[in-house]
């Protein structure tokens, strides 16, 4: 069983060394590497592998936001160049392990039959301590299990989203994100052998504003339109007006919250990525007193953008209200205006029949009216002459 690794990267020289020596141990046979332009030494970290056989190492310097086309590419060149069996398409800042954790992915995947096709991954973000740079590891030991609500409150939609993992196919098409294929599911694997994702997508700040700052200017750059809350989209307009820091910082949990998570349970200790020893950078504390002020700050945001949130949902549905009513008004008029054109043209066929039927009358009228003419003359002129032969006679 081949088992092969996409992967798309740009600027994680924080993570990528690490992610892929957990791969290879892993199990994986091949990761075929798409560089995007890296200007922060990821691409030197690449090409060591790449020298050592183990990365089909790939470059494409175009920041346009083509993550898909680039993933179909090279997914397809898994099944087709290098024979895989199973593709994983991967991000940088994901850690695909066994649920079992006495298991490899080799092993995992040796065991789920290839007839499933396609199967959905669940994708664990990690969290822990804000910090200013560094991998984190020791840090982002939670798994985050906070509730949707709670998210909003600190400026997060949701969780991430599940990734997908196919088998080796030649059509197969892949979205942008990697959470979805064109591959049908057929099944889930058995659960003794089961996947999952361990995802560190906030490290730090430093790692953070660069992802941010990339992402946003290749999707201004690309020509297109995200939703307004694409969660990309959104950072960068923190980034833009000065916030980043502050919902950087909220979205890690403070001792307090992290104590609270665990008692309840929505926070829960995994160590398996900060036990293995992987190559990191350490971490660098943010400065004193920020981490307090930039909460405080987060939250006010918060507040106040759900307030406006509200009062967007407000004109949103007031605006429908008055369209609505503007359709009904606008139907009635129609309808009004049709029933009137209808009594009308019926008023006037009704008034044509009238005038045909006084021409009628007229017409006959003249005509009796000629023959009463013609007959009170032929009545005085016989009599006339009978008058004449009567005055002759005598």
């Amino acid at each position: 069983m081949k088992l092969v690794m996409t992967l798309m990267v740009r600027d994680e020289a924080d993570i990528v060394e690490a992610m892929v020596d957990h791969h290879l141990a892993q199990g994986v046979d091949l990761l075929i590497v798409t560089d995007n332009g890296s200007i922060d030494g990821t691409t030197d970290i690449l090409q060591r592998y790449a020298d050592a056989g183990v990365i089909d190492l790939r470059h494409n310097p175009h920041h346009n936001k083509r993550q898909g086309e680039a993933v179909t590419r090279m997914a397809r060149d898994a099944a087709t160049l290098h024979g895989a069996d199973w593709v994983i398409n991967a991000d940088t800042d994901e850690f695909w392990v066994p649920v079992d954790r006495s298991l490899t992915l080799k092993q995992a995947f040796e065991n789920i039959p290839t007839d499933l096709g396609s199967f959905v991954v669940p994708v664990i973000d990690m969290t822990g301590a804000p910090a200013a740079s560094g991998t984190g590891f020791e840090r982002l030991i939670y798994r985050d299990q906070r509730s949707v609500d709670h998210l909003l409150t600190i400026g997060l939609h949701a969780h991430a989203t599940p990734d997908s993992v196919h088998v080796g196919d030649p059509n197969v098409e892949v979205s942008q994100g990697n959470h979805f294929v064109n591959i049908e599911s057929q099944g889930e694997p058995d659960p003794a052998f089961a996947i999952e994702v361990l995802h560190f997508p906030w490290r730090s700040f430093d790692q953070f504003y660069r992802k941010v700052d990339n992402s946003g200017r290749a999707y201004a750059e690309s020509g297109l339109v995200p939703s307004p809350n694409h969660h990309g989209m959104r950072d960068y307009r923190r980034l833009q007006d000065g916030t980043l820091v502050s919902f950087y910082i909220a979205r890690h949990p403070s001792a307090e919250q992290i104590e609270q998570g665990l008692a309840d349970g929505t926070l829960t200790v995994d160590r398996t990525i900060a036990d293995l020893g992987l190559p990191a950078i350490p971490d660098v504390a943010l400065p004193e007193g920020a981490i307090e002020v930039g909460r405080a700050a987060a939250v006010s945001l918060v507040q106040k953008l759900d307030h406006i949130a509200s009062l967007e949902t407000e004109l949103r549905e007031t605006r429908a209200a008055a369209e609505a009513d503007k359709a009904r008004l606008e139907s009635d008029l129609d309808t009004l205006l049709h029933t009137g054109a209808h009594k009308m043209n019926a008023l006037e066929d009704e008034l044509r029949e009238r005038d045909e039927h006084i021409r009628a009358l007229e017409n006959q009228y003249h005509e009796l009216h000629g023959r009463r003419v013609v007959r009170a003359a032929d009545w005085v002129g016989q009599a006339a002459r009978n008058v004449r032969g009567t005055i002759r006679r005598r």
